[in-house]
């Protein structure tokens, strides 16, 4: 099936494009009420940016691959992208799922880990209960319309008490300059469960020259004792807007770890927010990005506390180059009844040319008394004396400025927990800086 999406979204058309994928009638039910949606609310607005200046409706053609049966059958530049290991892979190819498997040790336990569109015909009460129910499709016209249209996506179960002790890998790549790119990530980790989610947003071939909306919405739901660990590296091109939603919601003494890299070469709207909302919760955030040309950036780091004891740290890192702008935002909120709540965050850019734009705004927003909070932001430009005191050991200029902007990001980056996906960051992050 190809239903052209481009188009004004209308309840027929979505009616038609979920049928055609074989939904049930609840999905469809909620594609084409958030459909209506999409055409009464307006894009959001975050601050300092005007992103209703971007693209934001290339939505593309719906297509979905044939399900490959090995990794032989993709393309050999993504092959060379996928971890060596594919026995807990979901791989997405434009609209909708090439490869998924998962170990049987794991199928075993009761963990589920595929792609959404088969969990919702396979585990449909499942799905069904958790789907939209941490990020709501009437928040604004981008959730609205991403309600309407997503596709492929992942979908991770993991039952009370399971750990998975290695990590889950998905790979969504972009290969068709037509192709609707869509994503939907749903993680719901059951109590007392463990779990590692690491994927990997690319273009390939043609994708590279699309002119797209890469349109994404994660939502984890981690219950009480859950540890949900969630790393992600964007890496999409100047041609595509990369527009992603990332929210957890967190039961009693939850914990959620995001690591983050917005390496897109486009312009990117990043939003990563947790719902601290049992007592004793935490959440810990790292974010890096780096603008290069003359992209823009509006990145968002929050954590709203509502539970008792709960704890929430920040961290941004952002080099910026060239004429690019980026607007970084770290928002700390802490909601009336929180008490003992503890909030720190972090923002730091590193300027590499008098063109850019770098700002950093931490925001921290108290309605409590007995909690803590601070944050610390700094704009600046990369540190003479620090390159006088390599330069004087005999290093070059341009090798001294490298090796500081190394040390800037080192932090974050070696948090990502797989050591191939560690390397492929670091040459991804050699690349913006020598583009």
């Amino acid at each position: 099936m190809s239903t052209q999406l481009n188009a004004p979204v209308s309840r027929e058309n979505i009616e038609a494009l979920s049928q055609g994928r074989g939904e049930p009638g609840w999905l469809t039910d909620i594609r084409k009420e958030a459909a209506a949606l999409a055409g009464t609310l307006e894009w959001p607005r975050p601050e300092k940016m005007r992103i209703d200046r971007w693209n934001l409706t290339a939505f593309g053609v719906d297509r979905h691959p044939e399900l490959a049966g090995d990794l032989s059958q993709l393309p050999e530049e993504i092959r060379a992208s996928l971890p060596q290991d594919a026995a807990n892979l979901v791989v997405q190819r434009n609209s909708g799922a090439a490869y998924r498997n998962l170990a049987e040790e794991w199928k075993a336990k009761g963990v589920i880990f595929t792609d959404l569109e088969t969990a919702v015909r396979e585990h449909g009460d499942l799905v069904k209960k958790h789907l939209f129910s941490v990020v709501k499709a009437d928040e604004d016209k981008l959730t609205a319309l991403h309600a309407a249209l997503w596709n492929g996506g992942v979908f991770v179960y993991v039952p009370e008490n399971v750990e998975v002790e290695v990590p889950l890998q998905a790979v969504l790549y972009l290969d068709d300059a037509e192709a609707a790119f869509a994503p939907h990530i749903l993680i719901v980790a059951d109590a007392n469960s463990r779990v590692s989610y690491v994927d990997r947003v690319l273009a390939s071939g043609a994708g590279r020259s699309a002119v797209a909306v890469h349109h994404a919405v994660v939502e984890v739901v981690a219950g009480p004792g859950a540890l949900v660990r969630f790393a992600s590296i964007h890496h999409l091109p100047e041609s595509v807007t990369d527009l992603s939603i990332r929210r957890a919601t967190l039961a009693n003494d939850a914990r959620i770890e995001w690591i983050i890299g917005d390496l897109n070469n486009g312009n990117t709207l990043s939003v990563t927010k947790s719902d601290l909302k049992g007592n004793g919760s935490t959440s810990d955030s790292k974010l890096i990005t780096i603008g290069t040309q003359s992209q823009n950036m509006s990145i968002t780091t929050h954590a709203v506390h509502y539970g008792l004891s709960s704890e929430s740290e920040m961290e941004t890192r952002a080099v910026m180059r060239d004429s690019a702008t980026a607007i970084i935002n770290g928002v700390t909120k802490i909601e009336k009844g929180a008490t003992k709540a503890n909030g720190h965050q972090t923002e730091r850019v590193l300027m590499l040319s008098p063109k850019a734009r770098g700002d950093a705004n931490p925001i921290l927003l108290i309605d409590e008394d007995d909690v803590k909070a601070d944050h610390a932001a700094s704009v600046g430009r990369v540190n003479e004396e620090q390159i006088y005191y390599l330069m004087s050991r005999g290093i070059t200029r341009e090798v001294a400025e490298r090796l500081i902007i190394r040390g800037f990001l080192t932090p974050i980056v070696s948090e990502v927990p797989i050591e191939a996906v560690r390397e492929e960051l670091e040459r991804m992050i050699e690349g913006k800086l020598n583009a």
